[in-house]
């Protein structure tokens, strides 16, 4: 993917880029176009032949997909688009954070606060509290837990140690000691006398 940003210019720096470049190539020579930061990298210069107009590197308020076209009708997706260069006039002002508000589109006018959710309001100091208490809890239950399984572990070594029981004959079953003698009854007999 292509490494994209959008540039951003008042109308009349438009105006002159757009000028610029329309011209034939080699009578434009003696105007140049120039971009450059400082150390920082957040804050440059951006320059139009003898020009010079202050530039601020911002982060978007959300990613822009660009894509181009060879036909009109295949799209390819060429990169994500995080960042913008707004090139200003002398006497604007600075922008007072990386971030900017405002989307590229005018429905995402003021995005960051109509668009996405607020952070939460929290003091630090509660946060902490919150969280060594969280901590206290799971060493008290951890230490409770493993109490219980060496317990666990008692009764099964415990348990182990015992001959094992005999299982218990069902009461439902004929024992065949007591029957040996006598013929098997068949419920046919039975049957045969209930016809008559």
């Amino acid at each position: 993917m292509e490494d994209q940003f959008i540039l951003r210019v008042p109308p009349s720096i438009a105006e002159q880029i757009e000028r610029l470049l329309n011209e034939d190539p080699s009578s434009s020579e003696d105007k140049l176009l120039d971009l450059s930061f400082s150390e920082d990298g957040r804050t440059g210069t951006f320059m139009i032949g003898d020009d010079r107009f202050p530039a601020s590197l911002l982060d978007l308020p959300c990613i822009t997909e660009s894509y181009k076209t060879y036909d009109d009708n295949v799209l390819i997706k060429t990169a994500d688009i995080g960042q913008m260069i707004m090139v200003r006039e002398g006497n604007d002002n600075v922008p007072d954070t990386v971030e900017y508000r405002h989307g590229l589109t005018p429905p995402m006018r003021d995005a960051r606060r109509r668009r996405f959710r607020r952070e939460p309001d929290l003091n630090p100091e509660v946060v902490q509290r919150v969280e060594n208490d969280l901590c206290n809890i799971m060493r008290t239950r951890g230490a409770e837990a493993s109490v219980q399984d060496e317990d666990v572990d008692e009764n099964a070594r415990n348990n182990s140690k015992k001959p094992a029981p005999a299982p218990k004959a069902k009461p439902d079953t004929p024992d065949a000691a007591n029957n040996a003698g006598e013929a098997d009854g068949s419920d046919s007999f039975e049957s045969d006398e209930s016809n008559e």
